[in-house]
Protein backbone atom coordinates (compact mmCIF):
# COMPACT_ATOMS: atom_id res chain seq x y z
CA UNK A 1 0.00 0.00 0.00
CA UNK A 2 1.22 3.29 -0.50
CA UNK A 3 1.13 6.06 2.16
CA UNK A 4 1.89 9.36 2.29
CA UNK A 5 2.83 10.51 5.85
CA UNK A 6 2.96 13.84 7.01
CA UNK A 7 6.56 14.52 8.96
CA UNK A 8 6.66 17.49 10.84
CA UNK A 9 10.26 17.36 11.93
CA UNK A 10 9.62 16.23 15.28
CA UNK A 11 10.42 12.98 16.70
CA UNK A 12 6.86 11.32 16.78
CA UNK A 13 6.39 11.56 12.97
CA UNK A 14 9.48 10.51 12.20
CA UNK A 15 9.62 7.26 14.36
CA UNK A 16 6.11 7.01 12.34
CA UNK A 17 7.45 6.90 8.95
CA UNK A 18 9.88 4.33 9.89
CA UNK A 19 7.51 2.16 11.52
CA UNK A 20 5.56 2.24 8.40
CA UNK A 21 8.55 1.22 6.30
CA UNK A 22 9.65 -1.40 8.38
CA UNK A 23 5.67 -3.00 8.33
CA UNK A 24 7.03 -3.02 4.68
CA UNK A 25 4.70 0.41 3.27
CA UNK A 26 5.39 2.04 0.50
CA UNK A 27 6.00 4.96 2.09
CA UNK A 28 6.70 8.67 1.29
CA UNK A 29 7.20 11.62 3.37
CA UNK A 30 5.28 15.52 3.01
CA UNK A 31 6.24 18.21 5.22
CA UNK A 32 3.88 21.34 5.30
CA UNK A 33 4.39 24.31 6.06
CA UNK A 34 1.56 26.41 7.08
CA UNK A 35 2.36 29.87 8.51
CA UNK A 36 4.61 32.92 7.13
CA UNK A 37 5.30 35.03 10.44
CA UNK A 38 6.47 38.26 7.95
CA UNK A 39 3.61 37.50 5.92
CA UNK A 40 0.85 37.63 8.52
CA UNK A 41 2.14 40.12 10.88
CA UNK A 42 2.74 37.64 13.61
CA UNK A 43 5.72 39.82 15.30
CA UNK A 44 4.52 41.00 18.65
CA UNK A 45 4.75 37.70 20.96
CA UNK A 46 7.01 36.23 18.55
CA UNK A 47 10.41 34.89 20.49
CA UNK A 48 11.74 33.95 17.37
CA UNK A 49 10.94 36.36 14.98
CA UNK A 50 15.06 37.58 14.81
CA UNK A 51 16.40 34.28 14.29
CA UNK A 52 18.62 33.50 11.37
CA UNK A 53 16.65 30.76 10.74
CA UNK A 54 12.38 30.42 11.10
CA UNK A 55 11.35 27.54 12.92
CA UNK A 56 9.42 26.39 10.08
CA UNK A 57 13.00 26.17 7.62
CA UNK A 58 14.58 24.32 10.99
CA UNK A 59 11.26 21.71 11.29
CA UNK A 60 12.18 21.15 7.48
CA UNK A 61 15.92 20.56 7.46
CA UNK A 62 14.93 18.26 10.47
CA UNK A 63 12.32 16.37 8.52
CA UNK A 64 14.79 15.82 5.47
CA UNK A 65 17.62 14.69 7.36
CA UNK A 66 14.87 12.41 8.65
CA UNK A 67 13.75 11.24 5.71
CA UNK A 68 17.21 10.99 3.84
CA UNK A 69 18.44 8.69 6.74
CA UNK A 70 14.92 6.41 6.17
CA UNK A 71 15.85 6.32 2.63
CA UNK A 72 12.41 8.08 2.05
CA UNK A 73 11.39 10.44 -1.16
CA UNK A 74 10.50 14.09 1.24
CA UNK A 75 7.77 16.08 -0.56
CA UNK A 76 7.24 19.73 0.52
CA UNK A 77 3.67 21.79 0.32
CA UNK A 78 2.73 25.15 1.51
CA UNK A 79 -0.99 25.35 2.97
CA UNK A 80 -0.63 29.16 4.22
CA UNK A 81 -3.28 30.55 2.61
CA UNK A 82 -5.57 27.64 3.45
CA UNK A 83 -4.15 28.02 6.89
CA UNK A 84 -4.97 31.51 7.56
CA UNK A 85 -8.32 31.80 5.24
CA UNK A 86 -9.70 28.69 7.27
CA UNK A 87 -7.84 27.73 10.88
CA UNK A 88 -6.69 31.33 11.70
CA UNK A 89 -9.69 33.72 10.29
CA UNK A 90 -12.00 31.07 12.29
CA UNK A 91 -9.83 31.15 15.56
CA UNK A 92 -9.82 35.12 15.62
CA UNK A 93 -13.68 35.34 14.60
CA UNK A 94 -14.00 32.97 17.75
CA UNK A 95 -11.53 35.05 19.98
CA UNK A 96 -13.41 38.45 18.83
CA UNK A 97 -16.83 36.88 20.42
CA UNK A 98 -15.06 36.40 23.91
CA UNK A 99 -15.28 32.33 23.12
CA UNK A 100 -12.05 30.38 23.64
CA UNK A 101 -11.42 28.31 20.37
CA UNK A 102 -9.14 25.22 20.04
CA UNK A 103 -6.81 25.42 17.00
CA UNK A 104 -5.51 22.58 16.88
CA UNK A 105 -8.73 21.07 16.21
CA UNK A 106 -9.13 23.45 13.15
CA UNK A 107 -6.08 22.39 11.78
CA UNK A 108 -6.69 18.69 11.47
CA UNK A 109 -10.02 19.75 10.42
CA UNK A 110 -9.37 21.99 7.56
CA UNK A 111 -5.47 20.94 6.68
CA UNK A 112 -4.38 17.82 8.09
CA UNK A 113 -7.19 15.55 7.01
CA UNK A 114 -8.79 17.60 4.52
CA UNK A 115 -6.40 19.71 2.38
CA UNK A 116 -3.32 17.28 3.09
CA UNK A 117 -5.81 14.36 2.75
CA UNK A 118 -7.36 15.23 -0.43
CA UNK A 119 -3.93 15.63 -2.01
CA UNK A 120 -2.58 11.97 -1.08
CA UNK A 121 -5.43 11.04 -2.70
CA UNK A 122 -5.29 13.09 -5.85
CA UNK A 123 -1.83 11.81 -6.11
CA UNK A 124 -2.75 7.91 -5.64
CA UNK A 125 -1.75 7.15 -2.46
CA UNK A 126 -3.95 4.44 -0.36
CA UNK A 127 -3.99 5.99 3.22
CA UNK A 128 -2.29 8.82 4.66
CA UNK A 129 -0.67 8.56 8.22
CA UNK A 130 0.75 10.80 11.35
CA UNK A 131 2.73 10.37 13.94
CA UNK A 132 -0.55 11.37 16.30
CA UNK A 133 -1.23 9.26 19.22
CA UNK A 134 -4.37 7.34 18.22
CA UNK A 135 -5.89 4.44 17.17
CA UNK A 136 -8.37 2.92 14.99
CA UNK A 137 -10.82 -0.40 15.13
CA UNK A 138 -12.43 -1.30 11.88
CA UNK A 139 -15.77 -3.43 12.87
CA UNK A 140 -18.50 -4.32 10.29
CA UNK A 141 -17.11 -2.34 7.76
CA UNK A 142 -16.78 0.38 9.86
CA UNK A 143 -13.49 2.50 10.78
CA UNK A 144 -13.83 3.86 14.77
CA UNK A 145 -11.34 6.54 16.04
CA UNK A 146 -10.19 4.73 19.45
CA UNK A 147 -7.97 6.15 22.12
CA UNK A 148 -4.07 4.78 22.15
CA UNK A 149 -1.88 2.89 24.56
CA UNK A 150 -0.57 5.99 25.71
CA UNK A 151 -3.43 7.62 27.63
CA UNK A 152 -0.82 10.18 28.82
CA UNK A 153 -0.87 11.60 25.39
CA UNK A 154 -3.39 10.18 23.68
CA UNK A 155 -4.74 12.56 20.74
CA UNK A 156 -8.05 11.29 19.90
CA UNK A 157 -9.72 14.71 21.69
CA UNK A 158 -8.00 16.49 18.71
CA UNK A 159 -9.50 14.41 15.79
CA UNK A 160 -13.06 14.20 16.87
CA UNK A 161 -13.70 17.06 13.92
CA UNK A 162 -12.30 15.09 11.05
CA UNK A 163 -14.74 12.98 8.59
CA UNK A 164 -15.47 9.84 9.95
CA UNK A 165 -15.14 8.36 6.48
CA UNK A 166 -11.61 9.60 6.46
CA UNK A 167 -10.18 6.90 9.28
CA UNK A 168 -10.67 4.22 7.39
CA UNK A 169 -7.42 5.40 4.56
CA UNK A 170 -5.56 6.93 7.90
CA UNK A 171 -2.84 5.22 9.77
CA UNK A 172 -1.83 6.16 13.10
CA UNK A 173 1.56 3.79 13.83
CA UNK A 174 2.04 5.30 17.37
CA UNK A 175 -1.13 3.90 18.80
CA UNK A 176 -0.20 0.95 20.08
CA UNK A 177 3.27 2.04 21.72
CA UNK A 178 4.56 4.86 24.17
CA UNK A 179 6.25 8.12 24.04
CA UNK A 180 9.59 6.72 25.61
CA UNK A 181 9.86 3.82 23.26
CA UNK A 182 9.19 5.88 20.74
CA UNK A 183 12.40 8.32 21.92
CA UNK A 184 14.07 5.21 22.00
CA UNK A 185 13.86 4.04 18.55
CA UNK A 186 14.72 7.61 17.64
CA UNK A 187 17.52 7.23 19.86
CA UNK A 188 18.92 3.58 18.39
CA UNK A 189 18.26 4.82 14.80
CA UNK A 190 20.64 7.61 15.45
CA UNK A 191 18.29 10.02 14.07
CA UNK A 192 19.67 13.17 15.92
CA UNK A 193 17.46 15.72 14.12
CA UNK A 194 14.50 14.66 15.69
CA UNK A 195 15.65 12.25 19.01
CA UNK A 196 15.65 14.78 21.75
CA UNK A 197 14.70 17.55 20.02
CA UNK A 198 11.84 19.08 22.58
CA UNK A 199 8.15 18.09 21.69
CA UNK A 200 5.73 21.29 19.65
CA UNK A 201 3.56 23.35 22.02
CA UNK A 202 1.65 26.40 21.75
CA UNK A 203 -1.04 26.59 18.75
CA UNK A 204 -0.85 24.60 16.05
CA UNK A 205 1.68 25.22 13.51
CA UNK A 206 2.59 28.51 14.96
CA UNK A 207 4.26 27.16 17.96
CA UNK A 208 5.04 29.09 21.29
CA UNK A 209 3.81 32.66 21.49
CA UNK A 210 3.28 35.73 24.52
CA UNK A 211 0.00 34.47 23.74
CA UNK A 212 -1.80 37.76 24.53
CA UNK A 213 1.00 39.96 23.40
CA UNK A 214 0.35 37.16 19.80
CA UNK A 215 -3.25 38.18 20.16
CA UNK A 216 -2.59 41.80 19.88
CA UNK A 217 -1.13 41.66 16.21
CA UNK A 218 -4.45 40.97 15.27
CA UNK A 219 -7.24 42.21 18.03
CA UNK A 220 -6.01 45.45 19.16
CA UNK A 221 -6.30 45.62 23.56
CA UNK A 222 -8.96 47.32 24.95
CA UNK A 223 -8.77 47.72 28.79
CA UNK A 224 -11.48 47.37 31.05
CA UNK A 225 -12.60 46.95 34.65
CA UNK A 226 -12.00 43.17 36.58
CA UNK A 227 -15.49 42.63 38.69
CA UNK A 228 -15.83 40.99 41.85
CA UNK A 229 -19.12 38.87 40.52
CA UNK A 230 -20.38 38.77 44.24
CA UNK A 231 -19.49 42.79 45.35
CA UNK A 232 -19.94 44.25 42.12
CA UNK A 233 -16.93 45.82 42.75
CA UNK A 234 -14.00 47.17 40.41
CA UNK A 235 -11.00 45.04 41.93
CA UNK A 236 -8.21 45.27 39.01
CA UNK A 237 -7.87 46.23 35.33
CA UNK A 238 -7.78 43.85 32.51
CA UNK A 239 -5.86 44.48 29.11
CA UNK A 240 -8.97 42.76 27.23
CA UNK A 241 -11.45 40.58 28.01
CA UNK A 242 -10.49 38.72 24.35
CA UNK A 243 -7.33 37.40 26.19
CA UNK A 244 -8.68 36.13 29.01
CA UNK A 245 -10.38 32.42 29.44
CA UNK A 246 -12.96 30.80 31.83
CA UNK A 247 -10.88 29.39 34.85
CA UNK A 248 -7.59 31.16 34.16
CA UNK A 249 -6.25 32.50 37.65
CA UNK A 250 -2.54 33.58 36.33
CA UNK A 251 -2.00 37.15 34.80
CA UNK A 252 -4.83 38.87 36.34
CA UNK A 253 -2.85 41.08 38.25
CA UNK A 254 -5.40 41.61 42.03
CA UNK A 255 -2.19 41.56 43.93
CA UNK A 256 -3.85 43.98 46.72
CA UNK A 257 -6.49 41.21 47.59
CA UNK A 258 -5.67 38.06 48.53
CA UNK A 259 -6.45 35.43 46.38
CA UNK A 260 -6.21 33.60 44.04
CA UNK A 261 -8.87 34.92 41.81
CA UNK A 262 -10.77 32.79 38.78
CA UNK A 263 -12.24 34.14 35.97
CA UNK A 264 -15.64 33.65 35.49
CA UNK A 265 -17.26 34.92 33.33
CA UNK A 266 -17.35 38.12 30.27
CA UNK A 267 -19.60 40.53 29.30
CA UNK A 268 -17.88 41.12 26.04
CA UNK A 269 -20.40 44.08 24.76
CA UNK A 270 -19.45 46.09 28.31
CA UNK A 271 -15.88 44.89 27.90
CA UNK A 272 -16.57 44.06 32.38
CA UNK A 273 -14.21 40.57 32.93
CA UNK A 274 -15.98 38.85 35.83
CA UNK A 275 -14.01 37.28 38.48
CA UNK A 276 -14.93 35.27 41.76
CA UNK A 277 -12.42 34.81 45.08
CA UNK A 278 -10.86 31.13 45.58
CA UNK A 279 -13.64 30.60 48.56
CA UNK A 280 -16.70 30.91 45.93
CA UNK A 281 -15.88 28.79 43.46
CA UNK A 282 -19.37 27.64 42.55
CA UNK A 283 -19.22 30.21 40.02
CA UNK A 284 -16.66 28.10 38.06
CA UNK A 285 -19.13 25.02 37.90
CA UNK A 286 -21.62 24.39 35.98
CA UNK A 287 -24.28 21.30 35.48
CA UNK A 288 -25.21 21.11 31.45
CA UNK A 289 -24.14 22.51 28.30
CA UNK A 290 -25.44 22.80 24.93
CA UNK A 291 -23.25 21.58 21.97
CA UNK A 292 -23.46 22.17 18.38
CA UNK A 293 -22.07 21.30 15.18
CA UNK A 294 -21.57 17.93 16.15
CA UNK A 295 -19.07 15.47 14.08
CA UNK A 296 -20.51 12.01 15.45
CA UNK A 297 -18.03 9.01 14.64
CA UNK A 298 -20.49 6.46 14.10
CA UNK A 299 -21.61 4.52 11.60
CA UNK A 300 -25.55 5.07 13.14
CA UNK A 301 -26.77 7.72 15.01
CA UNK A 302 -29.03 5.19 16.62
CA UNK A 303 -25.99 3.86 18.66
CA UNK A 304 -25.70 7.21 20.21
CA UNK A 305 -25.26 6.20 23.87
CA UNK A 306 -27.51 7.51 26.55
CA UNK A 307 -24.46 7.89 29.15
CA UNK A 308 -21.16 7.72 28.43
CA UNK A 309 -18.15 10.31 29.04
CA UNK A 310 -16.89 13.39 27.67
CA UNK A 311 -13.79 15.67 27.75
CA UNK A 312 -14.20 18.92 27.50
CA UNK A 313 -11.17 20.13 27.57
CA UNK A 314 -7.82 18.26 26.86
CA UNK A 315 -5.67 16.50 29.61
CA UNK A 316 -8.86 16.36 31.57
CA UNK A 317 -10.60 13.10 33.13
CA UNK A 318 -13.29 11.63 31.40
CA UNK A 319 -16.80 12.84 32.86
CA UNK A 320 -19.72 10.80 33.04
CA UNK A 321 -22.24 12.41 31.11
CA UNK A 322 -25.98 12.01 29.46
CA UNK A 323 -26.63 13.22 26.11
CA UNK A 324 -29.82 14.70 24.91
CA UNK A 325 -29.76 14.72 20.92
CA UNK A 326 -31.47 17.76 20.08
CA UNK A 327 -31.00 17.17 16.42
CA UNK A 328 -28.38 15.24 13.83
CA UNK A 329 -25.94 17.59 15.57
CA UNK A 330 -26.74 19.26 18.40
CA UNK A 331 -27.42 17.73 21.93
CA UNK A 332 -27.78 18.90 25.53
CA UNK A 333 -25.19 17.16 27.79
CA UNK A 334 -25.99 16.90 31.30
CA UNK A 335 -23.71 16.00 34.17
CA UNK A 336 -25.38 16.30 37.32
CA UNK A 337 -22.00 16.06 39.39
CA UNK A 338 -20.92 18.72 37.74
CA UNK A 339 -18.03 20.24 36.03
CA UNK A 340 -15.38 23.01 36.72
CA UNK A 341 -14.72 25.65 34.02
CA UNK A 342 -16.48 24.44 30.80
CA UNK A 343 -16.04 26.99 28.57
CA UNK A 344 -17.92 28.49 25.80
CA UNK A 345 -16.32 27.93 22.24
CA UNK A 346 -14.06 25.07 23.06
CA UNK A 347 -14.66 21.44 22.09
CA UNK A 348 -16.94 19.28 24.31
CA UNK A 349 -15.02 15.04 22.95
CA UNK A 350 -17.24 12.22 23.36
CA UNK A 351 -15.84 9.04 24.84
CA UNK A 352 -17.70 5.38 24.48
CA UNK A 353 -14.93 3.39 26.41
CA UNK A 354 -11.64 3.22 24.08
CA UNK A 355 -14.08 4.63 21.57
CA UNK A 356 -14.09 7.98 20.37
CA UNK A 357 -17.38 8.74 18.84
CA UNK A 358 -17.44 12.55 18.32
CA UNK A 359 -17.15 16.30 19.74
CA UNK A 360 -18.89 19.45 19.07
CA UNK A 361 -18.49 23.16 20.03
CA UNK A 362 -19.71 24.29 23.77
CA UNK A 363 -22.33 27.09 22.66
CA UNK A 364 -23.74 27.54 26.25
CA UNK A 365 -23.25 26.17 29.84
CA UNK A 366 -25.67 26.21 32.54
CA UNK A 367 -26.08 26.06 36.33
CA UNK A 368 -29.55 24.58 37.63
CA UNK A 369 -31.09 25.37 34.21
CA UNK A 370 -29.74 28.98 33.55
CA UNK A 371 -27.30 30.19 31.16
CA UNK A 372 -24.35 30.62 33.25
CA UNK A 373 -22.30 33.35 32.07
CA UNK A 374 -25.68 35.43 32.17
CA UNK A 375 -26.20 34.46 35.54
CA UNK A 376 -22.96 35.65 36.40
CA UNK A 377 -23.89 39.18 34.56
CA UNK A 378 -26.50 39.78 36.09
CA UNK A 379 -25.40 39.30 39.42
CA UNK A 380 -22.47 41.50 38.81
CA UNK A 381 -24.87 44.45 37.66
CA UNK A 382 -27.06 43.75 40.38
CA UNK A 383 -24.56 43.90 43.40
CA UNK A 384 -22.45 46.85 41.58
Amino acid sequence: MKVLVGLSGGVDSAVAAYLLKKQGYDVTCCFMRNWDSYANNDIAGNPTIFDDQCPQEQDYADAKKVADQLGLPLQRVDYIKEYWDDVFQTFLSEYKKGRTPNPDILCNKYIKFDKFYERAMDLGFDCVATGHYADTLTKNGFTYLTRSKDQNKDQTYFLCQVGAEKFAHTLFPLGKIEKPEVRRIATELHLESVASKKDSTGICFIGERNFREFLSNYLPSQEGDIVDVDTGKVIARHMGVLYYTIGQRKGLNINHIKGPWFVVGKDVQKNILFVCHTSRRSWLHSDACLVKDINWLLPDQNEIPEHCTAKFRYRQKDQDIQIEPIDETSALVRYPQTVASVTVGQEAVFYDGMKCIGGGTIEQVYQDGVDLNEKIIQAGEVRS
